[in-house]
């Protein structure tokens, strides 16, 4: 399958999957509204999908909420494969995602180190 269509397949998915975090579809109770689906990896082949998962929430829940997508995972398939016209439909893997999280961490770090920077530079021109 081309590189193009994988990816619109995988923004498919995502959009999909999203909508049915946002509208409470999945009975989980680990699976929380706040969840973000950020990304879906297709295989060329078709066979497999990876879905990272992330959210502002602590670790754990984001851990718990995975777990809670994965053993929801067939469910999910089935929904979506009947929207969706496609050959073969891949199997769902969910995967836990911090790099939001992480980058926005970084930007705090940044956004201090300047500021920090900025109040030396005060000091020695004033000083």
């Amino acid at each position: 399958m081309g590189q193009y269509r994988l990816l619109r397949l995988g923004e498919q998915l995502r959009q999909e999957i999203s909508l049915m975090l946002l509208r409470h579809e999945i009975k989980d109770p680990r699976v929380s509204e706040f969840l973000s689906i950020d990304r879906v990896e297709v295989a060329g082949d078709l066979a497999y999908a990876k879905v990272f998962v992330s959210s502002f929430m602590d670790d754990a829940s984001v851990k718990r909420g995975v777990a809670g997508l994965q053993s929801a995972a067939g469910f999910i398939q089935c929904s979506i494969a009947k929207k969706l016209s496609v050959y073969r439909f891949p199997r769902l893997t969910f995967v836990a995602d911090f790099s939001m999280k992480e980058g926005y961490k970084m930007v705090q770090k940044l956004n201090a180190l300047e500021a920090e920077s900025k109040a030396w530079e005060d000091e020695e021109n004033n000083g």
